[in-house]
């Protein structure tokens, strides 16, 4: 287990961009879980998923992906995920999780992209 792990929020025009750099596994899904739930997202707004820092995710990460999914639609919003590890991609694929997000190649795209539907 890691604790190398970090998040960063910042707010722009279409919503808020979440990163998630480090190592997402059982010892830090909890800080990413406290993440997501102080997200202040409002209806409408777009929330955007950065992975690009992403080092590792484990089954707790995937866990803290899709709590992010909920929280954004409780709120109104829509979610997009950006730069997923191709690792991650394979495991979304092999779990049958690629209907569930909106996925872009960067977090700039991902804002200049129409929102997903919610």
């Amino acid at each position: 287990m890691s604790t190398r792990f970090s998040t960063t929020t910042k707010a722009v025009p279409t919503g808020l961009v979440l990163t998630l750099a480090g190592e997402l596994d059982s010892a830090t899904a909890p800080a990413a879980h406290e993440a997501i739930q102080q997200l202040a997202l409002r209806d409408g707004d777009q929330l955007v998923v950065d992975l690009s820092g992403l080092t590792f995710c484990d089954s707790s990460g995937i866990a803290a992906l899709i709590a992010a999914r909920s929280h954004a639609g409780r709120t109104g919003s829509s979610i997009a995920l950006a730069a997923v590890p191709r690792h991650l991609s394979k495991v979304f694929g092999l779990l049958g999780l690629t209907d569930l997000f909106v996925v872009h190649p960067t977090a700039e795209l991902a804002q200049q992209a129409p929102a997903a539907e919610h």
